[in-house]
């Protein structure tokens, strides 16, 4: 077995980068929240049955405009920023890191298979793991043509949305009539599938039955919406932003935090607004003029957005860093974490758990969010004061490096836990 880098340590950690991951996982939750509980897989008549229908409805458009999507591509350029990492710290110990990065995304795709196949068919972890493979063949590309590659990745959806009105066919029709069959085999129809899952009589052979065909679905959605250019596209982006370790130098770069601030906020809020009124057109289908629309303001907003919300962060943690600490914990254990959303949403929504799905309005659904997420951040810093890491992230680690790792923390560690206190402060340095 070749030898590997170490993994890095509490210490090593930087700071900023975790609280981002910790923030980036409520708004993820926020996301899936819809699905978890089957609030929207309801039509907009049975929604209006919930007492909170009027507040539910500013929720939704507000969901829509601040966090449909964002969040997760702020987790994509994250993940980009993890891989210049990961080379950077193999170059520096003379190490060749391509093996040790395609080995640590096989277990990410293990676990992103198992996910998908066995919890929930929302997964992100598998297209992350499959999408990643590809990084290492931009790791020798000038900034110039990685930004290049980057943009024209993200706005490649309308062009292929384009060619899709055109021919008015989808590559990834061939994947839908194959959940159908599926779901027919198991008497999941159009009439019943929105309840399937919340009905009195529904449990543990519904659930299986549910799971057997998301997959395809899955995949069909993340086709069908042209989700696989625009993710690698922002990986890049996160790659770009890693190489010139804006991350680790907040301070020199404040110039470039407030431009991107500036140019986010004004480009990806007036599209993400038309994005709210788009997604609540009966008329936009993705092979139609109004679908192309979606599409359009869907890839001017999503994107922009997110890179101005880590902006805010990256600045305003120079100033406010106690308070965006609490965010850190559960960003060491954002793979935990964002599983344990899954264990929760099911345990509580579903009926083989407690049942509770289709019987609360957005409302109380998104301060569920709030609160589950509040817990997670408590209990993820309750552990890491422990623990060396999260105990997903504690098989993950030692499955890539192919080691044993300790897992209890030796009391000399423990006060070192990282803070954004701990941030580099500005150097008099050309910057990279």
């Amino acid at each position: 077995m070749p030898a590997y880098p170490s993994p890095v340590h509490s210490f090593e950690r930087s700071p900023i980068l975790d609280v981002l991951r910790g923030l980036a996982l409520p708004g993820i939750f926020l996301n899936n929240i819809y699905a978890f509980s089957g609030y929207g897989y309801l039509e907009e008549t049975q929604q209006q049955k919930f007492a909170t229908y009027p507040v539910d409805r500013i929720a939704d458009y507000l969901q829509i405009i601040f966090v449909e999507g964002k969040f997760y591509s702020l987790f994509s350029f994250l993940f980009g920023i993890g891989f210049s990492i990961l080379l950077r710290r193999g170059q520096q110990k003379g190490h060749n890191t391509t093996a040790l990065f395609y080995r640590r995304l096989l277990v990410l795709l293990l676990i992103g298979a198992a996910h998908l196949l066995l919890l929930w068919e929302g997964d992100i972890l598998l297209l992350y793991a499959l999408l990643g493979a590809l990084l290492p063949l931009f790791r020798n590309v000038s900034d110039k043509t990685l930004l290049i590659w980057a943009a024209a990745l993200i706005l490649s959806p309308v062009v292929i949305d384009l060619v899709k009105l055109w021919l008015q066919v989808s590559p990834a029709q061939f994947l839908q009539p194959i959940g159908v069959a599926i779901d027919a085999q198991n008497g999941i129809t159009e009439q019943n599938w929105r309840s399937f899952l919340y009905t009195e009589n529904s449990g543990w052979k519904e659930w299986r039955a549910w799971q057997e065909s998301g997959w395809a679905i899955r995949f069909h959605y993340l086709l069908d919406s042209n989700r696989l250019p625009k993710v690698l596209g922002v990986f890049l982006l996160g790659f770009y932003a890693g190489r010139k370790m804006i991350y680790a130098r907040l301070a020199d770069h404040k110039p470039l935090l407030k431009k991107t601030m500036l140019w986010g906020y004004g480009v990806g809020l007036p599209f993400s607004i038309a994005m709210a009124y788009f997604e609540h057109d009966e008329r936009v289908v993705f092979t139609s003029a109004w679908g192309m629309a979606d599409t359009v303001s869907y890839a001017l907003s999503v994107v922009p957005l997110a890179l101005a919300y880590a902006a805010t962060i990256g600045f305003f943690s120079l100033r406010y860093q106690q308070p965006l600490n609490f965010f850190a914990p559960a960003g060491r254990m954002a793979l935990t974490t964002y599983l344990s959303q899954t264990l929760i949403g099911i345990l509580l929504f579903y009926n083989l758990g407690l049942g509770l799905g289709q019987q609360f309005g957005l409302l109380y659904l998104f301060c569920l969010v709030i609160a589950i997420y509040t817990l997670q951040a408590h209990f993820s810093r309750w552990w890491l004061r422990r623990f060396n890491y999260g105990p997903v992230e504690w098989i993950w680690r030692q499955l890539t490096y192919g080691k044993r790792l300790p897992l209890q923390r030796q009391k000399k560690v423990a006060a070192q836990e990282p803070t954004l206190s701990m941030l580099t402060p500005p150097t008099k340095e050309p910057l990279p």
